[in-house]
């Protein structure tokens, strides 16, 4: 990684999740999910240090079981962006990676193309990753989905199955994967603003940034990640670990 640019990695880790509670101190493999995430990152070269950013000292005492660095920010944050933005408060970097706390999937190539855009056009402000979307998730709201201009920006974010395809003609659509990389400007924007409208609408807070004018760069990845937010998601990463093991 070019030495003129410094990425550090963050997980944002709330412990108390609505879907599936205390998710990210559920056990896999005899490890909490959390330190999954944090072992995954850390993986990345292109990351200087990753560490752990949660509202709970529980979480914090969990992560130091395994040597994984954590630090306690504000339990009044309303999401993992503005918890990022506290920790860019006292640690410097040209670019903040979110590395959701629930991806114990995400690899080196998910964080290389997160940071690529920033490497290759400085004024990239904030950058998220896209893959194709199975025809399973096409009408499951739990999957967001992204459009997205010529350019690789993105125009809207939902949890509709987007674009609209009227006439039958036989669409491409993407599912949005929830990692993000941004400038310290751009999280200083998100956490000033309130929520917007549409944010408010699709319960995304990605559509601040749009909404206010802040481009997001989306660059396609062919390889699949799992959000944990259920016992099957669970299940599924679990199952998705134990065979690499083997």
């Amino acid at each position: 990684m070019s030495p003129r640019l410094t990425a550090l990695g963050v997980i944002p880790a709330r412990l108390a999740s609505t879907r599936l509670p205390r998710k990210v101190l559920r056990e896999i493999a005899g490890k909490p999910l959390i330190v999954h995430v944090w072992e995954a990152a850390k993986r990345s070269p292109a990351l200087a240090d990753v560490l752990v950013a949660t509202d709970s000292h529980e979480v914090v005492a969990a992560c130091a079981g395994f040597g994984v660095p954590a630090v306690l920010t504000s339990a009044a944050h309303p999401s993992g962006t503005d918890r990022v933005w506290e920790v860019a408060q006292s640690r410097a970097a040209d670019v903040y990676v979110n590395v959701q706390g629930d991806e114990p999937l995400v690899t080196p190539g998910h964080i290389e193309r997160l940071v690529g855009p920033f490497r290759e056009h400085p004024d990239t402000q904030v950058s998220t990753l896209k893959i194709r979307l199975r025809p399973d998730e096409v009408e499951n709201p739990g999957v967001n989905k992204v459009v997205c201009a010529a350019d690789g920006r993105a125009l809207y974010f939902s949890k509709y199955p987007v674009p609209y395809d009227r006439d039958g003609r036989g669409v491409v659509r993407f599912k949005h994967i929830g990692l993000y990389a941004y400038r310290a400007a751009a999280l200083d924007l998100f956490h000033r603003l309130p929520p917007s409208p549409l944010e408010l609408t699709e319960k995304l807070e990605q559509l601040r940034f749009l909404e206010h004018g802040i481009p997001i760069v989306v660059v396609e990845t062919d390889e699949p990640t799992i959000g944990v937010d259920t016992e099957a998601d669970l299940r599924a990463v679990e199952a998705r670990l134990a065979a690499r093991r083997s």
